[in-house]
């Protein structure tokens, strides 16, 4: 049996896939022995962040995050996130002199660029001493892998994600109701995801848009033909993935994308600019079109059929996506020298 202990600044309400990931993940470890407790905003006083609202920053202090982690019990301590709780949670196993592992989520030099205007080398510098002392620095495909090693960034290793394939799955319905073919995107609406590359585009058919965030109500008002939905959870999501005809993803920064199989799971086969996230999970397997010329890709993704996005998607499961996780928290400890931590 193994417990382990994850510090995150990214905790519900948040919707995005850290949550999702941990939440997914930690549950699906069950099957190996695992026990997971959190160390989240929810303990601690919280700010909106600028720029965003809807995300609140904890303020958590070194004591506070020490304290919580300390009073877990747990054999090996997780840092998923670069923010307050996280650099809590490093400096607490640093003085400690305690074996931990992150992960890296997002991109945050490319986002606080395109707010704020800060010099991505600067944010890159700052992430690389956060991750320095890791055992292992779990990033979601071997792409990013690869780019965080050119940067500097060591014991980088590939974490993936999954999909609930009994929600998300093909189905003979039209929730709604719009003239086709039409063409979807999921995800946080904020500028740093692109999506007036998207809905810019000459399209035939439909626009939709699900999700929230800052960008909306400007981008309600440049494209008005666009249907922007709101957000949409469980049952009533898969029913929107499973009445598209293409799944279009514009953004050029995401580290992976779980709406990508959430959406070729759902029989929905994508459209995307050839990048990290698109290029590992679409690949070559023909369940998308991966081009520089969008409106292109859109189109010829009309022509795949819904089973082959089915079956690609397969390919990706919660399980395998805690084995990894599980896998690496083994390898950082061994390489320690610490004792072998045995599964249920």
């Amino acid at each position: 049996m193994i417990k382990i202990v994850v510090a995150t600044d990214a905790w519900k309400p948040q919707v995005n896939g850290v949550v999702h990931t941990l939440e997914r993940m930690s549950t699906a470890a069950r099957e190996f022995g695992a026990t997971f407790e959190f160390v989240t905003p929810e303990r601690f006083t919280t700010l909106p962040l600028p720029t965003y609202p809807d995300i609140r920053v904890a303020l958590a202090s070194a004591d506070a995050v020490e304290r919580a982690i300390r009073d877990s019990g747990a054999d090996h301590l997780h840092i998923a996130t670069e923010g307050p709780i996280g650099w809590a949670a490093r400096h607490y196993a640093r003085a400690r002199g305690r074996l931990f592992t992150t992960s890296y989520h997002t991109r945050f030099p490319e986002y606080i660029y395109a707010r704020l205007r800060v010099p991505e080398a600067w944010t890159y510098e700052a992430l690389r001493r956060f991750h320095a002392p890791a055992a292992r620095v779990m990033a979601p495909t071997p792409s990013l892998c690869d780019e965080l090693a050119r940067r500097g960034f060591a014991n980088v290793v590939v974490w993936t994600r999954g999909v609930d394939h009994a929600r998300f799955r093909p189905q003979t319905l039209d929730a709604l109701g719009l003239p086709r073919p039409i063409f979807l995107y999921v995800g946080r609406v904020a500028v740093e995801k692109n999506l007036e590359a998207f809905l810019g585009l000459d399209l035939p058919g439909s626009t939709v848009v699900v999700g929230d965030g800052p960008a909306r109500a400007v981008l309600q008002r440049q494209f008005p033909h666009t249907h922007f939905l709101g957000e949409r959870y469980g049952e009533a999501l898969a029913q929107v993935y499973a009445s598209a005809d293409v799944f279009v993803f514009p953004s050029r920064t995401d580290t992976f994308g779980i709406v990508l199989i959430e959406a070729l799971a759902s029989g929905l086969p994508v459209a995307a600019f050839p990048v990290t996230g698109p290029l590992d999970v679409i690949g070559d397997s023909g369940a998308g079109v991966l081009s520089e010329d969008l409106r292109s890709a859109c189109l010829a993704a009309l022509e795949i059929p819904r089973e082959k996005a089915r079956a690609h998607s397969l390919g990706f499961t919660w399980r395998e996506s805690a084995r990894q996780f599980l896998s690496h928290v083994e390898a950082s400890r061994c390489g320690a020298g610490l004792p072998r931590l045995s599964a249920a």
